[in-house]
């Protein structure tokens, strides 16, 4: 179960915080954040080297982020099936839903930030629909946009990341990153808790599934910082992309 979790406050110095939480099987290849992609030059993400596309892009010049999970409902036809990959380049690259036929993408759940707020775009294989958050802290996952109080994991951390410190777009050091870094390590939950959002499983086939890197971007008015760790649980494997 992929994670997004975004922090909105159109009034703040950084209106927009947006951490992703990557989970994937342990054995995918992928590659750390960079400028990977020569057709969507400026844009920087983490590369998956199976499908060629990203779980979150970064479009520092703008500034704006995109980033994906995978939804639930009626998967494409197998025969015309693309990779969701593309779909947040797309959209960092030109800043909406990319204008394409969605019927060839399994459902998905594409997140749009910019300093104006955040967009959220849901396909479940039949029907797209929008929805843009408001102020307030907020927790997509795999089943879309959820309450608080609907999914142990929401129920947990929500509340966490709304009291903490917000990170600073501006911010020279690592201060004020502290406070959201430290949650997403996974607040001390064992990896197998419900509520977890550092997880790990071992599947019956011997693979091992969980989270295999989380992402922390701040977006201010005019800038952009992206902070990376690719050991999920470590606070101190933190490092910063873009500044």
């Amino acid at each position: 179960m992929c994670t997004v979790i975004a922090g909105v406050d159109p009034g703040a110095e950084t209106p927009v915080v947006l951490a992703g939480i990557r989970d994937e099987m342990a054995d995918r290849p992928w590659r750390g954040p960079a400028a990977h992609w020569p057709g969507h030059p400026g844009l920087i993400g983490g590369l998956d080297l199976e499908a060629g596309g990203t779980w979150l892009a970064a479009e520092p010049a703008v500034p704006r982020v995109a980033a994906l999970l995978n939804g639930v409902g009626r998967p494409a036809p197998p025969e015309t099936r693309r990779s969701r990959g593309d779909l947040p380049l797309r959209a960092a690259g030109h800043g909406g839903l990319p204008e394409t036929d969605l019927s060839v993408y399994d459902p998905f759940h594409l997140v749009l930030a910019e300093p104006g707020g955040v967009r959220l775009w849901h396909w479940d294989g039949e029907d797209v629909t929008e929805d843009k958050l408001p102020p307030g802290t907020h927790i997509v996952v795999n089943d879309g946009w959820v309450a608080p109080d609907a999914a142990p994991r929401a129920g947990w951390f929500v509340p966490r990341f709304a009291a903490a410190p917000r990170p600073s777009a501006h911010d020279p050091g690592d201060a004020s990153w502290t406070a959201w870094r430290e949650l997403l390590a996974g607040d001390g939950l064992p990896v197998t808790d419900p509520r977890a959002l550092v997880v790990r499983r071992e599947l019956d086939d011997g693979r091992v599934w969980g989270t295999s890197s989380v992402t922390l971007v701040a977006l201010g008015r005019d800038t952009l910082r992206y902070d990376f760790c690719p050991c999920p649980g470590d606070p101190s494997a933190w490092s910063t992309v873009l500044r």
